[in-house]
């Protein structure tokens, strides 16, 4: 067994692109090997802004020889089947074998497949990987035909064990295979021997090269966070950001530099999106003022002046940057000290979308709905309108414009600046949450009225257009949306029913930008709002259902959404289906409540044996009804029950009956269930003892619709047919 070592030696590759290529350097190469035959014991993958590196342990050193028969048609077959065969076998006809089988004689043939040794293996799989190498994008260069994300200088490609290594020759696109590689650009340009991993790391090492990108990203974090805790500061923790500057240097060296006075004012987060989107800074934070106060940059090289020259380059630029954010700072809080007016105006002037019209429009029916929906989530709804007015201002603003992942948080700022209460401040900034599942969502109840109004509005908007998401597509993010409401709605309690919710804002919206009929051309547009047109006769019907239509299938959609949600909390997909199909599903705080408790039950022993047993009287009532054509529904009577077992379960499910149904209107499911165990013991004890199918008609009738009130009653917390057993 020997360790292969493979390194693709190039121009720098795009810090983004560094992961997944050195996932798919190991996968395409490792996968080639072993379906040639070779097995290997570990595989790792590396990645530096100049190379990709595989390393490969205890790979076979050949593949097995392979022996296959194949069964051929029979030998008075038609000639042209047999030659098909010896096609597809890659024999000829004297090397196959008859033999003797039931419906006669049949030809078979037995292939050899000799082994191959490793390194001609490698010499076919490595250059066909890269040739096809994956990237997001490509380039070719030169004279030749290979393309690859940037240059590819060198090909390092060996075979070693405890005697020695070898090259593994093969050449691609007239770069040859060799054991040479270089190391750091500036400071160890010379090209070096590879013997094996160990010593290619070691020397990499010693030629200023890091090949782990974890260890490039714990040195530069650990770096910048001891030189700002020497000072009393903190470095703003960003992950991203430090994947992507360990993606940029080979040796890193870690600078700090000052931010000039003039700067220091504006809001850290706009220094912070600054620094990073515009140079690869770190922020660097003083903890007792929240000022961001210096910055961290990571150099590629050592200088001789300790990157005094680096970080006066750094601030020249950063200077110049941070100019401009304060110039839009600045030119905002102008706008924002005369109260915003006129970016909301500007916002006319915005298209949302062309079939939904500006951000102005929809800023129009936000306002609208937010105020419809604050009383329910206990806002006061002058100020939910005015907040949600207000809420998308800064979109018309100078720094969200340069910085668009600012928007809401500089509205928090303007809104302040022109004079707006707390609440509508925040619900500036707060409305866009939830935007994921690990996001917090707010609780203010003013930020919740505009979030659900902006997320509602969003939905109902683009199911009115028919645009909804298909497949994996998504553009408009409707379905983040949609989770939004939900985590909205169930982490703040809101006892909302949104089908009449989702139909009139349906309404609301194809009234004001239009809908057209695929049937007959019928068009509303702007002026049924603007001139009062009564929508009337057959329009107006058809108005109506395809709303009708629409807002059930976003009840739908979102129910797709909640069990997402509900699946991830531990709660399976019958439980749920069994509490969708119960009234009320359009209140999903009462639903995940019903679907926590049932979700309870039907894991306790009793809710098991329980559920059995409602199985069994739903199968024999269900095989009879079928049978019979008729629904035995009602009519169940203690006086034909010839029984104790009988009797007893009457008075179990008058008992049940009785506790349930007060307790499913107060909300109280715990207790419904509680009712519900009680008719455990009488329906096993009513199995053993009755048989359903009597011999009197009467008695078997009875019986039957004793079952049905079985399902009756259980049916008033859950529909327990869609529930497994």
């Amino acid at each position: 067994m020997a360790d292969l070592l493979l390194e693709l030696f190039s121009e720098e590759i795009p810090a983004r692109m560094q992961k997944r290529a050195s996932q798919d350097l190991k996968k395409l190469v490792t996968d080639g090997l072993v379906e040639a035959g070779l097995i290997y014991e570990s595989a790792g993958a590396f990645v530096t802004p100049r190379r990709l590196c595989l390393s490969i342990t205890g790979l076979t050193d050949r593949s097995p020889d392979l022996k296959e028969e194949r069964k051929g048609p029979r030998v008075d077959a038609p000639e042209k089947a047999i030659e098909g065969f010896l096609r597809g076998a890659g024999v000829s006809k004297d090397q196959l074998e008859i033999r003797d089988e039931k419906k006669g004689q049949v030809y078979f043939s037995l292939i050899e497949k000799p082994g191959r040794n490793a390194s001609v293996i490698i010499a076919d799989v490595v250059p066909n990987v890269v040739r096809n190498f994956p990237w997001p994008k490509s380039m070719r260069w030169g004279t030749g035909t290979l393309k690859w994300v940037r240059p590819l200088h060198s090909i390092l490609c060996i075979l070693h064990d405890g005697e020695g290594a070898e090259v593994v020759p093969f050449d691609v696109d007239g770069i040859v295979s060799g054991d040479t590689t270089q190391g750091h650009r500036f400071h160890a340009p010379d090209t070096f021997k590879v013997t094996s991993f160990d010593q290619y790391a070691g020397a990499l090492a010693d030629a200023h090269v890091v090949l782990d990108s974890e260890e490039r990203a714990a040195a530069i974090w650990n770096d910048a966070a001891n030189g700002a805790f020497a000072l009393g500061l903190e470095v703003v923790d960003d992950k991203g950001l430090l994947s992507e500057v360990a993606g940029l240097v080979e040796w890193p060296v870690v600078l700090m530099g000052d931010i000039a006075e003039d700067f220091l004012g504006l809001p850290p987060e706009v220094l912070q999106t600054s620094m990073k989107e515009h140079q690869k800074f770190f922020s660097v934070r003083n903890p007792k003022t929240e000022r961001i106060e210096k910055f961290v940059t990571v150099a590629n090289r050592e200088t001789i002046d300790n990157g005094a020259t680096i970080l006066a380059g750094n601030q020249k630029v950063l200077f110049a940057r941070l100019s401009d954010a304060k110039f839009f700072w600045e030119n905002d809080l102008r706008v924002a000290a005369t109260g915003g007016e006129a970016w909301v105006k500007k916002l006319k002037n915005v298209t949302f979308h062309n079939k939904l019209g500006s951000q102005a429009d929809r800023i129009d029916r936000i306002a609208a709905l937010a105020r419809e929906i604050a009383p329910v989530v206990g806002a006061d709804a002058d100020v939910a309108k005015a907040a949600a007015r207000f809420a998308k201002a800064d979109l018309s603003s100078e720094m969200v414009y340069e910085f668009p992942e600012l928007q809401g948080l500089m509205g928090r700022y303007y809104a302040a600046e022109a004079g707006k209460s707390v609440e509508v401040a925040a619900a500036a900034q707060e409305h866009y949450s939830p935007l994921g599942p690990s996001d917090d969502v707010p609780s203010a109840p003013v930020s919740v009225a505009v979030a659900l109004a902006d997320k509602i509005d969003t939905l109902t908007g683009f199911w009115a257009i028919d645009e909804k998401p298909t497949g994996s597509k998504d553009p408009f993010a409707l379905r983040r949306a949609a989770l939004g409401v939900i985590r909205l709605v169930l982490e703040n309690g809101v006892r909302v029913g949104f089908k009449s919710r989702l139909n009139e804002q349906l309404l609301e919206v194809s009234a004001a930008v239009g809908y057209e009929s695929p049937d007959n051309g019928i068009r509303y547009r702007k002026r049924i709002l603007e001139e009062g047109l009564p929508i009337t006769g057959d329009a107006k019907k058809e108005w109506l259902e395809t709303s009708d239509e629409k807002s059930k299938d976003l009840l739908s959609f979102f129910h797709d959404r909640l069990k997402v949600y509900l699946r991830d909390k531990g709660i399976s997909h019958d439980v749920i289906d069994a509490c969708l199909a119960m009234p009320n599903n359009d209140d999903f705080t009462l639903l995940v409540k019903r679907a926590e408790a049932l979700q309870g039950f039907v894991g306790s022993d009793d809710g098991t044996n329980l559920l059995q047993g409602f199985k069994r009287a739903n199968n024999i009532l269900s095989q009879a009804e079928a049978k019979d054509g008729v629904e035995y529904s009602y009519g169940a009577d203690i006086k034909f029950a010839e029984t104790d077992a009988e009797r007893e379960l009457f008075g179990a499910l008058d008992t049940a009956e009785a506790a349930i149904s007060p307790s499913m209107e107060a909300e109280d499911f715990g207790a419904a269930m509680t009712a519900m165990a009680g008719l455990r013991g009488p329906i096993d004890a009513f199995f053993e003892a009755v048989q359903v199918n009597a011999d009197s008609e009467t008695v078997r009738r009875n019986r039957l619709n004793l079952l049905s009130r079985i399902r009756t009653v259980m049916r008033q917390v859950a529909d327990f047919t869609k529930v497994e057993g």
